[in-house]
């Protein structure tokens, strides 16, 4: 199945020649201020990392006329649930759906140290992104699609997938399809099965790595995530 996608990715057009504004992307930062996710190794809150990659993201998709009608779901970091998130998008007719959030690790990997005077847990055994799509989502085929540009691009720039979430991903509504690229199968996901359009989650890096969590808290770095990602979204709407 992954070598037909690669097929369709590399050989025809998987879009239209867009006109100015024609592309709603929809950015959902994961998680809120209340309910901030995963804590990363030196304690800041996962809400932090996704709001900075989103607002990066978007700023970079409106600075391209066509994709000027993007925007950011939960932009203030307000409660609100997951079949909201996919509400909103649905509503609003974006073309496509990206959910961005930072990677923890599972309490057995945990270890502990010492920062400024507090304890945290952290995990260097594990580094990278991943991407989750859902075959739940009205349209899997192109939101798997995505999922193999995106993580072709991510290669492509020097970012590594991790493949510590397969050890609990071994078929049926969880599975590693791609392990080269970092792509999983999670039917479950609320926002992926609830939306209208091909969606994806994607899992930045490991925030309870020490090291990459300082590369995720970098402005340069961060802007290459956004960046990546905007040419992943280039790709999938326009022909070469």
């Amino acid at each position: 199945m992954i070598y037909f996608l690669l097929f369709l990715v590399l050989w025809l057009p998987l879009g239209s020649e867009c006109h100015a504004g024609d592309f709603k992307v929809a950015i959902d930062i994961g998680h809120t201020r209340n309910s901030p996710g995963a804590v990363s190794a030196r304690g800041v809150p996962e809400y932090y990392f996704n709001k900075n990659i989103g607002m990066l993201l978007h700023q970079c998709l409106l600075r391209d006329k066509r994709f000027k009608n993007s925007f950011i779901i939960n932009e203030k970091g307000d409660d609100i649930s997951l079949w909201a998130r996919a509400a909103i998008a649905n509503s609003q007719g974006a073309a496509l759906f990206l959910s961005i959030h930072h990677d923890s690790v599972e309490p057995k990997d945990l270890s502990y140290w010492q920062y400024q005077g507090e304890v945290y847990p952290h995990c260097d055994k594990f580094t990278g992104y991943s991407i989750f799509y859902s075959e739940g989502n009205r349209n899997p085929l192109n939101s798997l699609i995505f999922a193999v540009i995106l993580g072709s691009e991510m290669l492509k720039n020097g970012f590594c997938p991790t493949l510590h979430h397969a050890e609990k991903f071994t078929g049926g509504d969880k599975d590693l399809i791609d392990m080269t690229r970092g792509i999983y199968k999670y039917n479950n996901l609320i926002v992926l099965k609830s939306t209208d359009m091909p969606a994806i989650l994607f899992e930045c890096g490991i925030i309870k790595n020490r090291r990459e969590e300082l590369l995720l808290s970098n402005a340069e770095y961060q802007y290459k995530i956004a960046d990546t990602i905007l040419m992943a979204i280039r790709k999938y709407f326009v022909k070469n």
